[in-house]
């Protein structure tokens, strides 16, 4: 393995499918056609002299020589960009760095809109993208620099990564404004016994919301109340318009939800699961004048102070 014999544009490709997976999304996303994509894979392999990739019905798959490569490479590029991009004192106004956050269908629909027109007013010259990176593999993205910051209900398991709670929320129901419980009681919390007489509806996108509410249900004896389970919340209000299916979800989602769908809110049994929504990063970057900018605009937009009493957290 000769360095000097290595094509750096290469090192671009290896890292795009690393992240992607797939050869087409990475001829998408470096502007290639998929067919110089797949001689500059041929290229990588020849000089790594390993497969790399392997392809399985899951996507190709990284080679334990890709694992240990690809991140790394990914954090020296994103700092190499970070260096020309970026000299001097980080000034917003002037910045052309590619912002990288990590955030769910839910948080995508309640955090990318404010983000988005923060920066294109005080830094309108840099760029936002939203990165897939699986709840559990957040920690190792982080530090591989694929994606500067993490937005979620997240905990800070890997050693280097750091973290802080912007607020804490809880789990509601959402029904048709015309809904009401079966026994005819009214009020604005519901009961065990009237969620035991609804048909309820659930988002699963990933282990992060959904597994607190099951567990709700679970302790509540009503997990066979489930009727529909989605992948996106985003479908949620739709389905209850109209109907009588009641969804569980978070409140600032479903007071989102109200001023544009004719619904109505109802609190839970004990005011239903709690959980956290925290900010990640890597303790590489705290000092980073332009990272600190950034998790600074976050606090403005999103903090919020703690409740006066904590209710008990979700489980994960």
């Amino acid at each position: 393995m000769n360095f000097r014999q290595l094509d750096l544009n290469l090192l671009r490709v290896l890292v795009t499918l690393y992240r992607t997976r797939s050869v087409t999304e990475s001829a998408r996303q470096l502007a290639l056609s998929q067919p110089a994509t797949s001689n500059a894979l041929a290229r990588l392999r020849a000089f790594f002299a390993d497969e790399l990739f392997v392809r399985t019905p899951a996507g190709m798959q990284p080679t334990p020589a890709a694992e240990r490569a690809a991140p790394l490479v990914m954090a020296h590029l994103q700092a190499l960009e970070t260096a020309l991009c970026d000299t001097g004192p980080f000034d917003p106004q002037r910045s052309e760095r590619h912002w990288r956050l990590s955030l769910s269908d839910l948080g995508e629909m309640m955090f990318m809109a404010p983000l988005a027109h923060a920066l294109r007013s005080d830094a309108p010259a840099s760029r936002l993208s939203n990165v897939p990176v699986p709840a559990a593999a957040v920690g190792r993205a982080l530090e591989s620099r694929e994606i500067d910051l993490a937005l979620g209900i997240l905990e800070a398991k890997r050693h280097g990564i750091a973290s802080e709670t912007l607020f804490s929320e809880h789990y509601v129901a959402l029904t048709a404004s015309g809904w009401h419980p079966a026994d005819g009681r009214r009020g604005a919390t519901l009961s065990a016994a009237q969620l035991a007489q609804s048909s309820l509806v659930t988002a699963a996108p990933t282990a992060t919301f959904h597994d607190g509410v099951d567990r709700m249900l679970a302790a509540l004896q009503l997990g066979d109340r489930v009727v529909l389970r989605t992948r996106h919340h985003g479908a949620l209000p739709l389905l209850v318009t109209g109907s009588d299916l009641l969804a569980i979800v978070p409140l600032m989602y479903a007071r989102s939800l109200l001023p544009r769908y004719d619904l109505r809110l109802w609190e839970l049994p004990g005011h239903g699961p709690a959980y956290d929504v925290r900010m990640l990063w890597h303790d590489s970057v705290t000092q980073d004048p332009g990272h600190q900018w950034l998790r600074d605009l976050v606090r403005t937009l999103f903090a919020r102070p703690a409740p006066a009493q904590r209710r008990p957290k979700a489980a994960r």
